[in-house]
């Protein structure tokens, strides 16, 4: 089975939907019998899949810098609850213990996570398949955005062939297991 890093946003001011959707992504986690690796906290999406996932039987391992721990938001529940010394670290840490990446829809600090392993993806630093949510469209934009650096030469059509986008829950589980093998 692998470990899943889950990227998702972890404000307290969103939709029922997208803490909904986070914590059915956590409960599919342990019911395929995977574990979560996730940024740590305990609040919004974030809190939502490490919660689903438990609920189900997941191992879950957290990765938090201190300053959030400061903060009073850490995933105390966690299985494994791992503090670092920066967000920096926190990101290679989480791609360090993770099999595969699954971003959900977020905000900066998820965009900043999914360029990060999208971005050593490219480089050749990991072969771990790194798979998108668009859920509702939710990443539409961006992607199309992206696409379109393609014939200019910011991007390189190989690198957007690394992204997997999906529009389901069903979906992005079977991109990651056939990928994660």
């Amino acid at each position: 089975m692998a470990a899943i890093g889950v990227f998702c946003a972890s404000s307290r001011m969103l939709d029922r939907r997208w803490i909904d959707l986070a914590h059915t992504v956590g409960a599919e986690i342990g019911r395929r019998g995977h574990t979560l690796v996730s940024g740590g906290g305990r609040v919004g999406m974030m809190g939502a899949v490490a919660a689903g996932a438990r609920s189900t039987g997941a191992h879950t391992l957290g990765v938090i810098p201190q300053a959030l721990v400061d903060l009073e938001v850490a995933d105390t529940d966690s299985d494994d609850l791992l503090v670092t010394d920066a967000m920096s670290t926190r990101k290679t840490m989480m791609i360090d213990k993770s099999d595969a990446f699954l971003t959900l829809p977020g905000g900066l600090g998820t965009l900043d996570e999914l360029f990060e392993v999208w971005t050593t993806a490219t480089l050749a630093l990991h072969t771990k398949p790194v798979v998108v949510l668009d859920i509702d469209s939710f990443y539409t934009g961006l992607l199309d955005w992206l696409r379109a650096l393609v014939p200019s030469g910011f991007i390189r059509a190989g690198a957007i062939d690394l992204l997997v986008v999906v529009d389901s829950v069903p979906a992005a589980f079977e991109a990651v297991e056939r990928a994660a093998g």
